[in-house]
C-alpha cells in the first residue's frame, strides 16, 4: 500500500505529469465551454409573428398572431423582442406605426389602448361633439383642473362700446381629459404639464363655444369637490353673455339639398 502511495505522489509531483492533466482541463473546460455556447445559440425559442399587416389603432386579436422558432443569440441581441403573446393581445398598434405581415413585435410596437390620444373620444354620444380648450398650468390655477372634474367656462370679451364683458357662460361641464402638447393624457404624461382641455358637448353647444373662441376668450375656472361630486346639468349661465356672441355671429339657414337630374336633349 505505501508502495502504491509513494509511486503515485512521485506520478503527480511529475513536472510532465502536472503539464499534461491542465492541458487535459483545459481543452475540457474549452469544449464544454464552446458546445454550451453552442447549443444555447442554437436553442429555438418561440416567438410571436404577425400573421397579417396590422396598420395603426389596430386592437391585436389572437388570430393575428402567428408563431416562429428563433435562435436564443437573436433574441438575447434584440432586447426589446416581445415574445409573450399575453403582452400582445388587446393592446393596440401605436399611432403612426405599421408592422409588416410575418414581422416580430418589438416593444414600442403596440401600446395600451387607454393611451390612445382618441380613447376618451370612442364613448361619445351621438349628438355630442369634442371641443377643445388651449391652456397652460397658469389657467389651470397651476393644473388644479382634472379629468372628470366638473368645472365652469368663463366669456371674457368687448361689447360695441368697449366695456370688457367676464361671466359665466358654460356652468358644470364634465372634463373629458386634461392633455399635454402631445396629446397624451396627463394621468400618462412624463411632462405632467396641461396643454389643453377636452369635454364632450350638445353639437350646438359646442358651436356657442366655437364662436365665443372667436370673438373672445374662454376661461376654464375650477370649483370644489361638491361641485364636481353633484354635478348640475351642462348649461348655458348667462342668456346676455349667449345672445351677445350670437349677435357677433352669421346665422346659416340649413339648406335642402336634393339630387337634380339632368337630361340631354
Amino acid at each position: 500500500m505505501g508502495s502504491f502511495l509513494t509511486k503515485a505522489k512521485r506520478f503527480i509531483s511529475n513536472k510532465n505529469t502536472v503539464t499534461i492533466i491542465c492541458v487535459i482541463l483545459g481543452v475540457l473546460v474549452l469544449y464544454l465551454g464552446y458546445n454550451y455556447r453552442v447549443q444555447s445559440a442554437l436553442n429555438p425559442t418561440r416567438v410571436p409573428y404577425a400573421k397579417v399587416t396590422l396598420e395603426a389603432r389596430h386592437v391585436i386579436e389572437p388570430e393575428d398572431i402567428g408563431f416562429i422558432e428563433v435562435n436564443s443569440d437573436v433574441i438575447s441581441r434584440a432586447t426589446n423582442l416581445i415574445t409573450n403573446q399575453n403582452d400582445l393581445i388587446g393592446k393596440e398598434v401605436t399611432y403612426g406605426n405599421t408592422i409588416p405581415a410575418n414581422g416580430l413585435f418589438y416593444e414600442g410596437d403596440v401600446t395600451d389602448p387607454a393611451l390612445s390620444p382618441d380613447y376618451v373620444l370612442n364613448d361619445i354620444q351621438d349628438g355630442y361633439t369634442a371641443f377643445s380648450l388651449s391652456v397652460n398650468s397658469a389657467s389651470t390655477y397651476g393644473n388644479s383642473i382634472h379629468k372628470s372634474d366638473y368645472i365652469d367656462l368663463w366669456f371674457k370679451g368687448e361689447d360695441d362700446t368697449n366695456k370688457i364683458i367676464y361671466a359665466n357662460l358654460v356652468e358644470s361641464i364634465r372634463v373629458l381629459d386634461v392633455r399635454d402638447n402631445n396629446g397624451v393624457s396627463l394621468e400618462n404624461s412624463e411632462s405632467g404639464i396641461p396643454s389643453e382641455l377636452l369635454f364632450a358637448v350638445p353639437d350646438d353647444l359646442y358651436s356657442l363655444l366655437v364662436k365665443a373662441e372667436s370673438i373672445g376668450e374662454l376661461e376654464a375656472v375650477p370649483r370644489n369637490k361638491s361641485y364636481t361630486a353633484n354635478p348640475g346639468e351642462t348649461k348655458v349661465a348667462s342668456e346676455y353673455v349667449k345672445n351677445f356672441i350670437l349677435s357677433k355671429s352669421a346665422t346659416i339657414p340649413e339648406e335642402n339639398i336634393t339630387n337634380n337630374t339632368t337630361t340631354e336633349e
